[in-house]
């Protein structure tokens, strides 16, 4: 009898298309993160420090509260956002190490505490932020 064996199918796997895949991830993925900048607010959260506080900053920190309207009250009394920069302004010229209380309204808008945060940022402030009320 004249049978032809059947071929059979084989079993081997191809890794040089894997290989390419993952060759040509990596390429992406060090391009995009070469490309990420950081730019993060310099925010420091309520608790204890491992760090001496040798240096106590000449003055007390500034407590901004964040009202749920998105209206500012600076130590107390109702304040803008542009005074809140001059204040900040004003204690960074007189002494290096300046600190803002952030504390905001559970239901403030983020654009209220982004916007006092980035004026910390921007003047090299320390921002401690509280827990929402």
């Amino acid at each position: 009898m004249g049978m032809k064996k059947r071929n059979k199918a084989s079993a081997e796997f191809s890794m040089s298309s894997l290989t390419d895949i993952i060759f040509l991830l990596l390429i992406f993925f060090m391009l995009t993160s070469s490309m990420v900048v950081p730019n993060a607010l310099n925010l420091k959260l309520p608790g204890q420090s491992k760090s001496k506080q040798a240096n106590q900053p000449k003055f007390p920190p500034s407590e901004v509260i964040i009202n749920k309207n998105g209206t500012y009250v600076l130590n107390g009394s109702p304040a803008k956002k542009s005074s809140i920069e001059k204040a900040v302004r004003d204690q960074k010229k007189k002494t290096k190490k300046v600190s803002i209380i952030v504390v905001p309204h559970d239901d403030a808008p983020n654009e209220s505490v982004v916007g006092i945060l980035d004026i910390a940022y921007r003047y090299q402030v320390d921002a401690i932020m509280t827990d929402p009320k």
